[in-house]
């Protein structure tokens, strides 16, 4: 609470500048766009936002600067970036540190109610749309650049100008700096780990889709297998009799009955006791849909499959039509053609093919994360064993190669 009362004083003997004033600053590669004082309460609710009360979270703002601005680290790029800044007057007030927040999918957009959330928890707040605009892979064709932006750069050069920005509107830059993404914001901070152990203190990662190449070929080829014959297709419908026949074998493992698996790993099911013994029917398997149940929970062997237990989300993977993004990674980084149909997935070729043409630019799975950690950085990473697309096993794996890297027991 003192360091509160007394940030609210230090930015006036430290040469703080007014909100307007901080579009006069100069920024390598970048251009202030608008720097603007908000006040609490009146920010108006961007387009697309989720849900009837979507828009509440704005109304409860604090009073802020909004600073935007686009950089150009190369001959084409044009990253969008913003900067929410608690004001200098208002209450709370600033609590000293950078909050900066992730995407998800293709991003194409700045990350409002993450920067909203941020904010109104009195840090200072950045987001990127990684530069380009919408949620889709068009701005692929043609665009390395832009590829090399939305795979890493966009995050690293968006964390240095908004300590700049803050730097020039507090008249001192964050005491910490933090990230905070999930999916493909845990991608870019693993991709902040250990491409640029410097930008932060602290890194959270939920879900990270940091194996790019093999993460999003084993959800093609769970798509592939889904598809390919029809007989073995498994209706939504069906769903919650394979979970509950999960549940009715494995919740007891952790000695409580509480519809969680505690360790997914322990349970070892077999859906051949769903499969029907006469007519198909709701509540079981063909034999067809058995076998490709095995498939889903084994995986295409380069990658894990899901684990027990999230049967009521498999519709992201094997429901009526195959996951987007995972088909457009391959059809345009990888085969860089929109036509390429996700049904000829080779796993065995095609995946190698991946990892040459867009491995080294889009996976961000080096198990040596010292730099971050000599320098005293933390990270904290998080996934539900549940996950009904990025299959959680293959983290557990990774963490386990970090900790032997540093030395430690897994």
């Amino acid at each position: 609470m003192i360091y509160r009362v007394l940030l609210a004083f230090f930015p006036l003997l430290l040469g703080a500048a007014t909100c307007e004033s901080v579009a006069s600053i100069a920024l390598r590669n970048a251009t202030i766009t608008a720097a603007t004082p908000v006040e609490a309460g009146t920010f108006p609710p961007p387009p697309g936002g989720r849900g009837p009360n979507a828009g509440a979270v704005y109304k409860t703002l604090p009073a802020f600067c909004r600073v935007a601005a686009t950089l150009k680290p190369s001959g084409d790029s044009a990253i969008k970036i913003e900067v929410w800044m608690p004001a200098l007057s208002g209450q709370p007030g600033w609590n000293g540190k950078l909050q900066s927040v992730g995407n998800g999918a293709w991003a194409g957009s700045i990350s409002y109610p993450a920067l909203a959330a941020a904010l109104a928890a009195g840090y200072a707040a950045a987001s990127t749309d990684t530069g380009h605009e919408g949620n889709k892979p068009d701005f692929i064709p043609d665009h390395p650049e832009k590829v090399v932006d939305f795979a890493y750069r966009a995050v690293h050069d968006m964390t240095s100008a908004s300590k700049a920005i803050i730097a020039a509107y507090y008249g001192d830059g964050p005491r910490y700096s933090y990230w905070n993404g999930c999916s493909t914001g845990g991608r870019q901070a693993m991709a902040e780990a250990q491409n640029f152990p410097s930008d932060y203190d602290g890194i959270i990662a939920g879900a990270p889709a940091s194996y790019v190449t093999k993460l999003q070929g084993s959800q093609v080829w769970t798509s592939a297998v889904t598809h390919k014959d029809d007989a073995g297709y498994i209706p939504p419908s069906k769903y919650p009799a394979i979970h509950k026949a999960v549940l009715d074998k494995c919740d007891l493992l952790d000695r409580v009955k509480d519809g969680v698996l505690e360790d997914p790993g322990r349970c070892k099911f077999d859906p051949k006791v769903l499969e029907c013994k006469g007519e198909d029917g709701p509540s079981c398997l063909t034999t067809p849909q058995v076998e490709l149940a095995r498939k889903i929970y084994a995986g295409p062997g380069f990658f894990p499959g899901l684990e027990p237990g999230s049967e009521m989300g498999w519709a992201t993977l094997s429901g009526p039509k195959p996951m987007d993004l995972a088909v457009d990674i391959y059809r345009y980084l990888v085969f860089q053609d929109p036509k390429w149909d996700y049904l000829t997935f080779n796993p065995e070729t095609d995946v190698v093919r991946a990892e040459k043409t867009i491995g080294s630019v889009m996976n961000s799975v080096d198990p040596n994360l010292k730099p971050l950690f000599t320098r005293g950085g933390k990270l904290l990473q998080y996934h539900g064993w549940a996950d009904p697309g990025i299959p959680p096993r293959k983290q557990r794996e990774l963490l386990q190669e970090r900790s032997g890297s540093l030395g430690r027991k897994g």
